[in-house]
């Protein structure tokens, strides 16, 4: 079977989706290189786009038995892994304010969460309760009112964001549709998937579908 399409986790020894996995190679001084674009030569191993799998994978010595090679595994192999996709993230969150997909500011990103134009909200990791709340309480009311689901996220600092945006005091943004949206989208999913994922958000969107349904069976 071809490697590009036998995305096997080593550590779970599961196939995974396209999105789920990461491929790693031996590099030509045999150490193991994260291929985030899965482009490099050579045989590769995918495993489980988690911080948890790859550090299994890196603790258990699971990359040699893989690869079928005496390899040399970075001490820090799970934190570079996590650089590497928080600066795809910003790259393309970069690219989507270029191309005029990106709100800016607590009013904007609310006005854009409520007409639905939002793919999803980021909130710089000082941003305060209060602010982060009122635009949670728009997410909820738009899905109340029969809008989109909007994630929101707390991946970098108010300096990244403000590097990756071209501004400063950057709090609060939102991602909007369009391609270069969708790709910045698809970016910080992977890096909330890596770091854990955002359980919390999803706890509140249950919550939610749970009221319309408990309200359904009221009517």
């Amino acid at each position: 079977m071809d490697e590009m399409n036998d995305r096997t986790c080593i550590v779970a020894r599961r196939p995974t989706g396209p999105d789920e996995a990461i491929r790693f190679v031996a590099g030509p001084d045999g150490t193991v290189v994260p291929d985030l674009k899965r482009n490099l030569p050579g045989r590769g191993c995918w495993v489980t786009a988690d911080r948890e799998h790859v550090d299994k994978a890196a603790k258990k010595g699971m990359f040699a038995r893989a690869l079928k090679a005496q390899v040399e595994v970075p001490s820090d192999l799970g934190a570079m892994v996590d650089r590497l996709l928080s600066r795809s993230a910003l790259g393309a969150l970069g690219l989507a304010r270029k191309a005029g997909a990106v709100a800016l500011g607590a009013t904007k990103v609310e006005a854009a969460v409520r007409s639905g134009a939002a793919l999803l909200v980021l909130h710089a990791a000082e941003a305060s309760e209060d602010g982060v709340r009122k635009i949670a309480q728009a997410r909820r009311a738009t899905v109340h009112s029969g809008g989109p689901e909007i994630m929101a996220y707390k991946l970098f600092s108010e300096q990244e964001l403000g590097l990756a945006l071209g501004g400063t005091n950057v709090i609060h943004a939102a991602v909007l549709a369009g391609d270069a949206g969708r790709a910045a989208e698809k970016r910080m999913v992977a890096l909330d998937r890596y770091r854990g994922g955002s359980p919390d958000e999803l706890a509140m969107f249950a919550a939610i579908a749970d009221g319309n349904d408990a309200a359904e069976d009221m009517e």
